[in-house]
């Protein structure tokens, strides 16, 4: 679909799903100091049109983003003047400076293509760190919590506008193929767009060895907040 679009129609979604983007900002801060006691600086990787970011900035001295897609870039950088935003891949970017923290959200690692780029990434991100600076990752499903043939629905209206997402994941070897349906419909007409994901299964046991091999003691956190969990790393 359209990049422009989507980065819009994502914004609207996510908005009307209630996500709490200023309590899990909170809660990725509680995390950050309870291992690195005044923390003053945060990059949020993947930060998508900045919603942890709107808050993280009220969290930290210096709170700065990366985000690969120009679009949401763009919605970012309108939405946080005077937060630093840099366009970059998380598997690969040299920002030449570190952080107290470095966060990854919305389960975006899942975008990486395999083991290997798992490795590569992590070891990046932990790149960016200090010495006992703390990485936070929320994963992708497991291979064992994935349901073949997952179905979801959204349905979101706005200014004059309705747009309606169903979504299909099915199981493709060590990943999940997710293809997308949207109906947007607003006073110029309808439209139907589709896109498609792939995105890879890690175990757990491979998120920490990723982790393992960037120089990082981690932990798996379960928390209601975050339904999927959060690895937790500390940099040695």
């Amino acid at each position: 679909m359209y990049e422009t679009e989507f980065a819009d129609v994502y914004d609207l979604i996510y908005r009307h799903r209630g996500k709490d983007y200023a309590a899990e900002a909170a809660f990725l801060a509680e995390l950050v100091n309870s291992r690195r006691a005044g923390a003053e600086s945060v990059l949020d990787v993947a930060s998508g049109t900045g919603g942890h970011l709107r808050f993280l900035r009220e969290l930290f001295a210096r709170a700065e983003g990366l985000e690969i897609s120009p679009d949401m870039l763009d919605i970012a950088r309108r939405r946080l003047p005077g937060v630093t935003m840099h366009r970059g891949d998380m598997r690969d970017f040299d920002l030449g400076r570190t952080f107290d923290a470095v966060t990854l959200m919305f389960s975006s690692i899942g975008y990486v293509a395999d083991k290997a780029e798992l490795d590569q990434t992590l070891t990046c991100l932990a790149g960016h760190l200090d010495p006992g600076g703390v990485l936070i990752i929320e994963p992708w499903v497991f291979p064992d919590t994935f349901v073949p043939g997952y179905v979801a629905a959204d349905l979101a209206r706005d200014d004059g506008r309705t747009v309606s997402r169903v979504s299909h994941s099915v199981r493709d070897g060590d990943a999940v193929k997710m293809t997308l349906h949207y109906l947007c419909a607003d006073a110029s007409g309808i439209r139907h767009l589709t896109d498609t994901h792939r995105l890879a299964l890690f175990t757990p046991e491979q998120y920490e060895d990723a982790f393992t091999q960037a120089g990082c003691r981690a932990e798996f956190v379960r928390t209601e907040r975050f339904s999927r969990g959060l690895f937790v790393g500390v940099r040695k």
